[in-house]
């Protein structure tokens, strides 16, 4: 089992023909994502992937002739807002958007009309999911690279995407591997939040600990951490937060990441965290020994 993304899996690429779409579309595939389609204004009727896919010029066309039920929008920011309602009003489910730079007041229209059409978005400037597979051929959806994880039980969520990275690499050199791996993304407005995702780890039968990774700026932390401790009692967890010593008013890295006056800071990001019973690390590279002493055993 896994979250969000699974072998039903049927995806569909808006931008499937640029550059960075293609270019990951291709990894995605490689690592055993089912890639049904592509979107892209103008070029339907064309093929992509070595001929292997068909592209549309519309997402509604697309979802009618192949049946995908999840999108992976790589589009520039001036229309990706319009990529990700479009999916929604097509009936499209689930859909990660990888763009980054998205006006805040046009991700308010946008998050509206999924949240009208019943669809989950996960993003904007997210790296996607991986949920990897003993079969090792397992799905990802996203920019996540796929040789640093390692199919296992532990379910992994981060607002950042390069700390996502380094702390399944860490896991998997410990021999730790993950259920599912996934990247929320670090915008102010955001479809799927810290508490959204513990939820569906909490409900899914194969993942026994968790791992959030967390940074300054908002209160999707405590917010998670009070849902936590009355709820994820039953499974191991541990967190870091990034951005311990960053300057109170300064935006670092995420748009969603600043400090402003007494909310977002890191210190109370980890105090709620560990008053939920979460093992808080200082740095990455000790979240597989928390684990451990956390009470998780990978199983043999």
């Amino acid at each position: 089992m896994s979250i969000l993304v699974n072998a039903d899996t049927r995806l569909l690429v808006q931008g499937l023909t640029g550059r960075e779409g293609g270019f990951h579309a291709a990894q995605m595939a490689a690592y055993g994502t089912q890639i049904i389609a592509g979107v892209t204004p103008g070029r339907g009727g064309e093929r992509a992937l070595n001929d292997t896919t068909p592209v549309f010029n519309t997402v509604a066309e697309a979802v009618s002739a192949t049946g995908a039920n999840a999108s992976c929008i790589f589009v520039p920011a001036a229309g990706a807002a319009d990529a990700i309602a479009e999916a929604a009003a097509a009936g499209v489910k689930t859909i990660f958007c990888i763009t980054e730079g998205i006006p805040v007041h046009d991700m308010v229209g946008a998050l509206a009309i999924v949240q009208r059409h019943g669809a989950r978005l996960i993003g904007p400037n997210c790296p996607g999911a991986t949920s990897p597979s003993a079969a090792n051929s397992g799905v990802k959806v996203g920019i996540i690279p796929a040789s640093i994880h390692l199919p296992g039980d532990v379910g992994v969520v981060s607002r950042s995407g390069t700390l996502t990275y380094e702390a399944v690499q860490s896991m998997t050199d410990a021999g730790i591997g993950q259920s599912t791996c996934l990247g929320i993304g670090g915008d102010p407005i955001i479809g799927t939040t810290f508490r959204d995702a513990l939820e569906l780890f909490a409900a899914d039968a194969a993942t026994r600990a968790i791992v959030l990774i967390g940074e300054i700026g908002g209160s999707a932390e405590e917010e998670a951490a009070a849902w936590a401790g009355d709820n994820l009692k039953h499974l191991p967890r541990v967190a870091f937060i990034a951005g311990r010593a960053a300057p109170e008013g300064r935006r670092m890295g995420h748009a969603g990441a600043i400090v402003s006056g007494a909310s977002g800071r890191a210190s109370d990001k980890i105090s709620a965290l560990e008053a939920a019973g979460f093992k808080v690390a200082l740095s990455p590279t000790e979240l597989p020994r928390l684990l451990r002493e956390a009470g998780y055993a990978p199983r043999s």
